[in-house]
């Protein structure tokens, strides 16, 4: 048997796991043209399939960096619920907060920062639709009322980017009273004539459509957004009938007379500085 026993090493050869190509995750199939498109020439167009012009949905911190020219300045960041209604279903509401800022590295489903748009400084707010859906609590109410506040202080214009499922059940009433105080303070910046302008996303639904997301001087969308108050099927189920073609959809909201306009998101930094220009002038 020494016959066919090799005393010297033979011809290194690279082993299984150096000779495999890793390709997972370097492509992603559009949910818009179905193709297949390279992650990187996505990221780089924004997430808007370069195919098609489909808008994936993308974080509230990647929304910002896109907003705004440049670096940008958070505020409010350590704002957190507190549970007001000690509240569980599948689990507590405390343990779901929990993971929710552990996964995402933030405290609650809002962003809020100022920066330059154009030649303008601008308070922004935008949402981040995976902590919660997006809903509103305690905590955004209070993180949109303080952006209003600021823009009220220095005469800054101010934008809000909507991303949602709409009001946090776990916050019960609580969560239902931010409409109004984020209404009652928007009015006093429509008082002083202080520009505001509403993004709104897919999706944008719930008591944020009923609220602050429809109360801007300019209500843009963009492409294929779903916006509404209850869903579509919530709506068929209700009045016993089919809805038309694209119902809650951006482009059937605007041609009636829902919103003002659609903006592609690689034109809506450009948009939102030309509106500036022309409400400060």
């Amino acid at each position: 048997m020494s016959w066919f026993k090799r005393d010297k090493p033979g011809i290194g050869t690279p082993s299984d796991g150096d000779r495999t190509v890793r390709t997972e995750g370097l492509w992603i199939k559009c949910e818009g043209c179905k193709q297949i498109i390279f992650r990187q020439d996505l990221e780089d167009n924004g997430r808007v399939c370069p195919k098609c012009q489909y808008h994936f949905r993308i974080d509230a911190r990647e929304r910002m960096d896109l907003l705004f020219d440049g670096e940008w300045t958070e505020f409010d960041a350590d704002l957190a619920s507190t549970d007001p209604m000690n509240f569980s279903d599948s689990k507590p509401y405390k343990a779901r907060l929990a993971s929710m800022q552990a996964a995402l590295g933030m405290k609650d489903a809002i962003l809020s920062g100022q920066g330059k748009i154009g030649s303008h400084t601008v308070n922004a707010c935008a949402m981040e639709l995976k902590f919660i859906g997006g809903s509103m609590g305690a905590v955004m109410g209070e993180k949109i009322t303080r952006a209003v506040e600021r823009s009220l202080e220095t005469q800054s214009p101010l934008v809000i980017v909507s991303a949602t499922g709409g009001a946090r059940m776990q916050e019960g009433a609580v969560s239902l009273m931010q409409m109004a105080k984020i209404s009652a303070a928007l009015m006093l910046l429509d008082e002083m004539g202080v520009p505001y302008i509403s993004v709104l996303t897919d999706p944008t639904t719930g008591g944020v459509t009923a609220s602050f997301a429809m109360l801007g001087d300019l209500n843009i969308a963009e492409p294929g957004a779903l916006i509404g108050f209850a869903g579509p099927r919530v709506i068929e189920q209700t009045i016993r009938q089919k809805l038309p073609e694209g119902f809650q959809r951006s482009e059937f909201l605007v041609q009636h007379g829902f919103l003002d306009a659609i903006v592609a998101r690689q034109n809506l930094r450009s948009f939102l500085a030309r509106s500036f220009d022309f409400f400060v002038n």
